[in-house]
């Protein structure tokens, strides 16, 4: 688990951003805790590339950055600490588009937003590019083999968790924080509490309700601990369900049809959801954003990629495949 930045420490102008993120944007707290240690990170490189900004005596307290020092932030003392964050600290492309995502939001909230300082030193910022990685996901055949294979004394509660995961795309945390009371079987919906507390409301298809309804006639009622009461999914343990209780329970139903955890994590199955509604469903791009919370229609959009197959037979079907084009010699 990454350390938590001390915040006490950091500048005012920081501090309400990070504020601004969490309570205004609804971003989520580990999104905010990221932003929180990357601006520590350039304010620390800052000092130490313009000493003469910096107190000696306040290593480690940045909180004597304020609008003036701000102000003289210039687009080439972001692309130098880039720079640094790539061959000194071993920053991959994704990392560094991070810190420069939380650099062009704090300069463009004090700037353009609140007018603390007169110009934007990353309105020009360009960020480095970087390769779009298709989601690995399940197979059709795949997906029913994995819930198939499902077996033991936790079968029933097993099964739902993985049937939820495909048919609605839920990431780890919401559905480990799902409780009983999120759930309406007479209306056949459910509330999920997303990034950022974002709620949103799912309509459950038949295998769901009777997933769920097969594991809540064997769901503990008695001696559970704290705010299992409340929790739809417990462990043998009696307390809500954990992260890392599901992960190992979906490694070890995908190593059993012979697929390698380590390339089909917990997560693909929240793209398997996704993809197969695509492709199979031929569901919209719009839908699948509502469907999956994502904030941004760009997020859903890799979804809509098309597998070999499917690329080898549109080029089959091109009218101009066909010997008579050719010109004969």
């Amino acid at each position: 688990m990454p350390r938590t930045e001390n915040r006490a420490l950091l500048p005012d102008r920081v501090n309400e951003y990070l504020n601004y993120l969490l309570n205004v944007k609804g971003s989520g707290a580990l999104t905010v805790e990221s932003y929180a240690r990357d601006l520590r990170l350039f304010f620390d490189f800052l000092a130490e590339k313009k000493p003469p900004l910096s107190p000696p005596e306040t290593a480690g307290d940045l909180r004597w950055i304020d609008d003036g020092v701000l102000a003289a932030v210039s687009l080439r003392d972001v692309y130098d600490f880039l720079t640094y964050c790539g061959q000194t600290r071993g920053n991959n492309v994704t990392t560094r588009r991070r810190k420069s995502s939380a650099l062009r939001g704090f300069f463009k909230y004090i700037s353009d937003n609140m007018g603390y300082i007169d110009h934007n030193p990353t309105a020009n910022l360009e960020l480095a590019g970087t390769k779009t990685k298709l989601p690995r996901y399940l197979t059709l055949e795949q997906s029913v083999q994995l819930l198939q294979a499902v077996e033991g004394d936790n079968a029933a509660r097993d099964r739902c968790i993985l049937t939820l995961f495909l048919n609605c795309g839920l990431r780890l945390a919401e559905l480990c924080a799902l409780n009983l009371s999120d759930i309406d079987l007479e209306a056949r919906t459910m509330v999920v509490t997303g990034k950022g507390n974002k709620q949103r409301m799912l309509y459950l298809n038949e295998a769901c309700v009777e997933a769920i309804l097969g594991y809540l006639q064997v769901r503990p009622h008695d001696g559970l601990k704290g705010d299992a009461r409340a929790a739809l999914f417990v462990s043998r343990l009696g307390k809500r369900i954990g992260r890392q209780t599901v992960q190992l329970m979906v490694y070890h139903y995908l190593e059993k049809i012979g697929l390698d955890g380590q390339h089909y994590s917990v997560h693909k199955l929240r793209h398997t959801a996704a993809t197969l509604l695509y492709q199979h469903a031929h569901v919209d791009p719009l839908v699948l954003k509502e469907m999956l919370g994502h904030e941004n229609l760009s997020t859903t959009q890799i979804y809509t990629h098309v597998d070999n197959r499917q690329v080898r037979e549109a080029i089959d079907n091109n009218p101009l495949n066909r010997p008579k084009t050719q010109k004969k010699d």
